[in-house]
């Protein structure tokens, strides 16, 4: 028996979670670029931009592994919203779908760890 098809109301919240999910993508990714910090050390101010720190330039890359992540995903959930069917089979979709949003979390949960643990650090400094 083959099981039951998702209803349309399912797999417009799966478009929308996908949109959302770029939106929010966007956003740090905007904030964490155009953001400077400025350190005083020595009695000497220094400015601090993303691409100086290790930690900020990792977060940055797993920005961007999310948006290709997730506009692969979106390309997918449209395909399926429009015509109603899956665009690899049923299993395979499924299977790619749970491991692949478990990297992908897995991957923008290390980047904000990252982040957060220089900017303490950074604090602390300031």
């Amino acid at each position: 028996m083959p099981p039951p098809t998702p209803s349309m109301a399912s797999r417009m919240s799966a478009l929308v979670l996908r949109v959302l999910t770029f939106i929010f993508l966007l956003a740090s990714l905007i904030i964490l670029t155009t953001n400077t910090a400025t350190l005083e050390v020595d009695l000497v101010e220094v400015k601090v931009h993303f691409k100086d720190v290790y930690a900020y330039r990792y977060m940055v890359a797993a920005i961007v592994i999310g948006f290709a992540y997730t506009i692969l995903q979106m390309a997918f959930t449209l395909y399926h919203v429009a015509t109603g069917n899956r665009a690899m089979s049923d299993d395979g979709s499924l299977v790619f779908d749970f491991y692949g949003d478990k990297v992908i979390s897995y991957v923008l949960a290390t980047g904000a760890a990252a982040g957060f643990g220089v900017t303490k650090d950074m604090k602390l400094l300031a």
